[in-house]
């Protein structure tokens, strides 16, 4: 079997963590140096898909839908999203790390069929807690993969987001009749259990992450 092969690095703003992109053949890992294990891998993205069309599906009704994510990662969210409105959507993705679209626009691109390069997507560099602060309640539909979930991995700011205070900021972004929508890689009861008290009501989803009945177990929570 063909070995995978670095063909980028990049820095994540504000803790020095690197990152790696992989690529074999046509499948691409994202790695964090020196840690075991990967970040994604772009054959198991069935729970990235899930986070966008278990949101979008709830917006069938509106003719100009818009739509934020925290983390274009290899763009399957986004692709995902986009597949699942029609054209007068707006789809915003706030990415911290520039190079991860720069990847995007290059051979990373092709997993997810080069979604950047539809008109309805654009790229907002940096964090998704500086939109999310707005609090502007403009976006149908927040969807949030910025970290492995409410115990963040890559870096301690994005606890923010799952947070009392992010919740509420979150709620406050939303249009009347948003959805919230957060990925994990797993459940965490405590975590519902605060989106409740923050008012919403609450649907933790368990998605597969290579497609159904394939994978390992991953979590959507869809609060609204």
């Amino acid at each position: 079997m063909a070995r995978f092969n670095e063909i980028g690095t990049a820095t994540i703003p504000g803790n020095g963590t690197r990152l790696r992109l992989l690529q074999r053949n046509d499948e691409f890992s994202i790695k964090i140096a020196g840690a075991p294990g990967e970040l994604m891998n772009s054959r198991l993205h069935g729970s990235e898909d899930a986070l966008a069309t278990l949101a979008c599906e709830r917006l069938s009704h509106l003719p100009e839908p818009r739509i934020l994510i925290g983390g274009l990662g290899m763009g399957f969210t986004l692709a995902a999203a986009l597949a699942s409105t029609g054209e007068k959507a707006r789809v915003t993705v706030a990415e911290l790390v520039p190079e991860v679209e720069t990847w995007n626009r290059g051979p990373l691109g092709s997993a997810a069929g080069y979604p950047l390069n539809d008109a309805r997507a654009q790229v907002h560099i940096g964090d998704v807690a500086e939109l999310l602060r707005q609090g502007d309640g403009n976006w149908d539909a927040i969807l949030l993969d910025v970290d492995n979930g409410p115990e963040g991995l890559t870096r301690k700011e994005n606890n923010w987001i799952y947070s009392p205070e992010g919740i509420a900021a979150a709620q406050k972004s939303l249009s009347r009749d948003g959805i919230l929508a957060y990925w994990s890689a797993g459940p965490e009861h405590a975590f519902t259990e605060r989106l409740r008290r923050a008012g919403f009501s609450v649907e933790p989803v368990v998605v597969r992450a290579l497609r159904p009945g394939k994978g390992a177990r991953h979590t959507i929570w869809l609060a609204w």
